[in-house]
């Protein structure tokens, strides 16, 4: 005899509660934080790695380059999510973000071994322009399956609380990244981290790391069940025949995607690569601070501010999710340029502008920050917070200031982040839940915050305005938020196992 619904759904929360959430979340989170990590060394070596793979003789057309490369990377990812989305819905959870994860680290391991432009010549950018789009697509599919994964296996009323572990990943995967290549880079010198000394270049090894990191990964995968929510509604008939064209030709569910896209994850998308890559970026190339300074500033920002991401999780099980992820959004159009005049303030900087310039030796060009001297004329600036040892470092109250600026950058991506993947779970039902909330989530990071390096490095360098780029992530963020306080609707309190157990009492 078929329970009812809501005896159903009692019944499963009282069964969770017992289960071993916790390796659920484990091994969703370590996958998922990997791949980020694969992500984010890309993306956190541009500066060292874009001369060796473009035509030499222009390093701004260079480092250019390579953030499309690294654009391409995202904006395949709504693609990956559809593909993979569907094998979800279809096959089941953990069988397509096990497949995500041997793709994801396979394409970054390669890069570890690829030769340079001067060793193969034009081959090496478009292979690595062809490992991008495996890596986006294999992102595409990841994030949607630990986060359904995980949100199908813990009760109604703590979904927000335990999914926000799976949203520390993405910010744990950057930590690791910066701790890896922190400490290669303190192991060897300048030229030898750079691959223009002898012997291995030590920007690989962060990549072959990986190797390593995924085989633990795919072991503690394998071990693991089915989502039970995915097993009730397969052995119930209740799966989709086909979840693409249920998702997205019918109203009431396109409705939504194009609600949590706009009114959610776009602003979500701008805002966390603004208060993570964006600022490094800032840091790095337009306020000159010494690259080592500047990534143990976003590491120590992002290692104070990560468990924000449950704090902010567990208080959307009691609030609501909508309305903290619109604080952060307008929390973020508010106070980036204020911040980011403030970043300049307490590095000490006197850039007033950046332009592309011609090294007078070697004529190669470069995008180079510009001060005045004392005649008033435009001069290249000078290296700020200069990194000497990390006891240095630490005890530097111009590196606290810069830490608490990125620190609150990273508070209203705890805001924005922390919330999303239990929202967007309550938002789809269940038998196209894996497609549905994808396509949005990744369109949105994807596209949105994933195209925000590029388009921010882009203005700078066509306006000379060190704060330009900061105008398209503070644009997008009021979008969200307009859009999002109007037509996103609560979700806070819905049961999800009620509602498949529902229709399968009715059949």
């Amino acid at each position: 005899m078929a329970l009812s619904g809501t005896d159903l759904g009692a019944f499963y929360n009282e069964q969770v509660s017992r289960s071993k959430i916790w390796q659920v979340i484990g091994a969703s989170a370590v996958g998922t934080m990997i791949e980020w990590y694969d992500f984010y060394i890309f993306g956190s070596l541009a500066g060292i790695i874009a001369p060796l793979f473009y035509p030499p003789g222009n390093d701004t057309f260079a480092y250019i380059a390579y953030l499309a490369t690294f654009a391409v990377g995202f904006v395949v990812r709504p693609f990956g999510a559809l593909f993979f989305g569907r094998i979800g819905d279809v096959v089941g959870r953990k069988y397509a973000f096990l497949v995500t994860l041997l793709i994801m680290g396979g394409a970054t391991a390669v890069i570890g071994f690829l030769p340079t432009y001067a060793q193969i010549g034009i081959a090496a950018p478009i292979i690595l322009l062809l490992i991008r789009v495996l890596q986006g697509l294999a992102l595409g599919g990841e994030y949607g399956g630990a986060a359904v994964y995980v949100a199908e296996h813990v009760p109604d009323n703590r979904r927000g609380f335990y999914t926000s572990f799976i949203q520390i990943t993405a910010t744990l995967g950057l930590f690791l990244s910066l701790a890896v290549i922190l400490t290669v880079q303190n192991l060897m010198s300048a030229d030898q981290f750079a691959g223009k000394a002898e012997g291995i270049s030590g920007w690989r090894i962060p990549f072959l790391i990986s190797i390593f990191l995924v085989g633990i990964s795919l072991y503690i995968r394998l071990r693991m069940k089915e989502s039970p929510i995915f097993e009730h509604v397969k052995s119930s008939g209740m799966t989709s025949a086909n979840p693409l064209i249920e998702a997205f030709t019918k109203w009431k569910n396109l409705k939504i995607v194009l609600i949590s896209l706009f009114g959610a994850t776009a602003g979500q998308g701008v805002v966390w690569y603004t208060g993570q890559f964006y600022a490094l970026f800032y840091l790095q190339k337009i306020l000159n601070v010494d690259a080592t300074s500047a990534n143990y500033v976003i590491a120590c920002a992002l290692l104070l501010g990560m468990p924000l991401f449950v704090v902010f999780g567990a208080l959307s099980d009691r609030v609501g999710r909508k309305w903290i992820m619109m604080a952060g959004c307008l929390l973020a159009l508010l106070t980036y340029l204020p911040i980011y005049h403030e970043m300049q303030s307490a590095a000490g900087s006197n850039v007033v502008t950046a332009n592309s310039q011609a090294n007078p030796v070697t004529g190669e060009k470069s995008l180079t920050p510009m001060s005045r001297n004392a005649e008033g004329t435009l001069v290249p600036a000078q290296k700020v917070l200069v990194y000497s040892t990390f006891a240095d470092f630490i005890s530097n109250s111009t590196a606290w200031k810069l830490i608490l600026l990125v620190l609150i950058q990273v508070v209203w991506v705890t805001m924005v982040y922390g919330p999303i993947a239990a929202y967007l779970v309550e938002a789809f039902p269940a038998k196209i839940r894996y497609t549905a909330l994808s396509l949005p989530y990744h369109i949105g990071n994807g596209v949105f915050g994933g195209l925000l390096p590029l388009i921010g490095v882009s203005i700078i360098a066509q306006t000379g305005d060190i704060y330009a780029g900061l105008y398209y992530p503070m644009i997008i963020a009021g979008i969200t938020f307009v859009v999002g306080s109007i037509f996103l609707k609560e979700t806070h309190g819905h049961k999800i196992w009620e509602e498949v157990s529902d229709v399968s009492a009715r059949t």
